[in-house]
């Protein structure tokens, strides 16, 4: 069975589940001295959060991270870092008529084989709100990067047959764009 830690020198370890009290990732591996507060890190869960757009889920989470070690006096001690998100809208009862079978689509059926258990309240680990683990440990990253000179620009660079031409890329609407597209042509 994998794991859920990825990484070697900056390693993270993911937790939680979607209809748990929280969820969110231990981060090992970075060194001490760099300034580190939740605004850093709430930048990225901002981008990622639900309810924002017709694209994603319109279940409404304020996705406010609390940073529980490894940072003091606003710079990281070198010791691991958590961070945790509480759930707050959670509605487990609306998955009771499904408990019974599996959803077409959903990873139902490959987590419970690959944990002799299955979580049908939103999916349990499988949900996409795991990925709130990774884009926190990605700020985390990133604001080391920065600290290196090194910048990280992301984008959405195709959804299926649609993307946008390379040579009509404006990074400058990334964040404008309701799909993180290089254009809002």
């Amino acid at each position: 069975m994998a794991g859920s830690t990825y990484g070697t020198i900056f390693k993270i370890t993911t937790w939680g589940e979607s209809h748990g009290a929280a969820i969110g990732v231990v981060i090992d591996g970075c060194p001490s001295g760099l300034p580190l507060c939740e605004s850093d890190i709430q930048s990225f869960l901002d981008r990622r959060k639900p309810g924002q757009s017709k694209f994603t889920t319109a279940r409404r989470e304020n996705d406010r991270v609390e940073i529980l070690s490894g940072v003091f006096e606003g710079y990281t001690t070198g010791t691991p870092i958590s961070l945790a998100v509480r759930n707050e809208d959670q509605r487990s009862r609306d998955y009771s008529d499904i408990m019974n079978c599996y959803r077409p689509g959903h990873a139902d059926y490959t987590f419970d084989q690959k944990y002799g258990i299955r979580d049908y309240r939103g999916g349990g680990r499988s949900s996409g709100r795991e990925t709130i683990g990774r884009a926190a440990a990605g700020a985390v990253a990133s604001k080391l990067l920065q600290e290196l000179g090194i910048e990280v620009i992301a984008y959405t660079k195709a959804i299926g047959p649609i993307s946008v031409p390379e040579a009509e890329y404006d990074y400058g609407c990334i964040s404008q764009n309701a799909l993180y597209m290089p254009n809002n042509a």
